[in-house]
């Protein structure tokens, strides 16, 4: 006999990009309702505008590292050095 299966929210779960999950009208109503409530409130446009900066400086970083110009921190401690923006490695 096989083992039941059973939810536990307190645990991860994870599936495969092609699995497919279905909803009800209901549950589909409730899901778009919610977002477009949080999204429509200043507080959320601010952080769509933050996220969108950050894709454009992730994408000035990438750039950098490919052009060589920035390199690889390998040591995990770092102290950021305001007045010259670079951090420093410390041993």
């Amino acid at each position: 006999m096989a083992d039941k299966k059973t939810y536990d929210p307190k645990k991860q779960y994870k599936w495969e990009m092609e699995d497919e999950f279905k909803l009800n009208g209901n549950e589909f109503g409730l899901l778009l309702n919610t977002f477009r409530a949080i999204l429509k409130k200043p507080e959320a446009q601010e952080v769509l505008l933050a996220n969108q900066a950050n894709n454009v400086i992730e994408e000035v970083l990438k750039s950098s590292v490919e052009d060589g110009v920035s390199q690889e921190v390998i040591n995990e401690t770092t102290e950021l050095q305001p007045d010259k923006g670079m951090a420093i490695v410390k041993d």
